[in-house]
């Protein structure tokens, strides 16, 4: 029998769950389907297994059929490109998001940054279980919060951040009902660097934390992730990560459809995932928008496949940890 989250301890760390969900039906790029197959080639598995974790890897997930989905979806009004089909993946990968998090650590490997949506419901349903509160740090180019109304382009990528924070216009993505939406407030995101214009309104009204990459700039990653991790330990919350390809700087990682200039580098990246696995407070893990059809002989994938190395304790040099033991179910 596996390990469970409320098993794992100092000395038993949480077994790795690894999910494929090779969603593209929320971009317009095609290729980012194959991201979780590229990742594999990269041998994140095996990597993860060298530094002593027991890994498991639950294949490709596909999204229920209409007829076993439960309730139908309900269009909402405005742009949503492939609706029905972002809902299926939705509800099918919120389900599996809570099983494998009840059962240790889930690294989600997309597809586009949509499979957020269920990913983060199915852990925040499994962390309200725990009577804790989910936050979540988005690395990311993008805020991702518009709604059907607000969109530009009406690709639900860019709506993943405003679902599972419960905005209603996006409410029929769910069956049941999103019982455990994020407090926007507790969303945190760093290497913001476009934002459409009416999305910048909505994320000043919900509150959401926002280091754009002028923040980064002028501070450095150290600070503003320090006050997220003090934030989430004062509460005994949890913490999910959702690595966009595109928080990178396309010169670093070009294997993204949705480049933007500007990005962090490969060492800031690095440090953000050692400082969080420090704090043994990450609970669950996107790596998502990686499209090997744009990669240069496989470079990107093997960042993300170092990066994750990196967030599970993967260092040049041992060093004492800044911060106290890990929490039950976190690295």
């Amino acid at each position: 029998m596996p390990a469970t989250a409320q098993d794992a301890t100092e000395d038993t760390p949480p077994v790795i769950h690894l999910i494929g969900v090779p969603v593209q039906d929320g971009t317009h790029e095609k290729g980012c389907l194959m991201g979780p197959d590229a990742l594999r080639t990269a041998g994140i598995r095996e990597t993860l297994e060298g530094l002593g974790f027991s890994c498991i890897d639950h294949g490709n997930l596909q999204p229920h059929s209409k007829g076993e989905q439960g309730a139908p979806t309900i269009a909402p009004v405005g742009k949503a490109n492939h609706f029905d089909r972002i809902s299926s993946w939705t509800r099918t990968l919120a389900d599996i998001s809570y099983q494998l998090a009840r059962t240790g650590f889930p690294v989600f490997m997309g597809g586009d940054h949509s499979l957020a949506m269920g990913s983060v419901a199915g852990v925040a349903r499994h962390a309200a279980e725990q009577g804790r509160e989910l936050f979540v740090l988005w690395l990311d180019a993008h805020t991702d919060f518009n709604t059907p109304s607000t969109t530009e382009s009406g690709n639900m990528h860019g709506m993943s951040v405003a679902a599972f924070c419960g905005l209603p216009e996006l409410a029929g993505l769910y069956e049941p009902s999103l019982e455990h939406p994020i407090n926007p407030a507790n969303v945190h995101m760093m290497g913001i660097r476009s934002i459409d214009n009416k999305e910048r309104e909505l994320l000043r009204q919900h509150h959401v934390k926002i280091n754009d990459m002028r923040v980064l700039d002028e501070l450095g990653v150290i600070r503003p992730l320090m006050e997220l991790i003090d934030e989430v330990k004062s509460k005994n919350a949890m913490l999910h990560v959702s690595l966009d390809v595109d928080f990178l700087d396309p010169d670093i990682a070009p294997a993204v459809g949705t480049t933007v200039p500007g990005g962090a580098t490969l060492r800031e990246a690095h440090l953000i995932m050692e400082l969080l696995h420090e704090s043994r407070l990450v609970t669950s893990l996107d790596l998502v928008e990686l499209n090997p059809f744009l990669d240069h002989r496989g470079k990107t994938a093997d960042i993300l496949r170092d990066l994750t190395a990196s967030l599970f304790g993967r260092t040049i040099f041992d060093r004492p940890t800044r911060r106290p033991g890990p929490r039950h179910g976190s690295i």
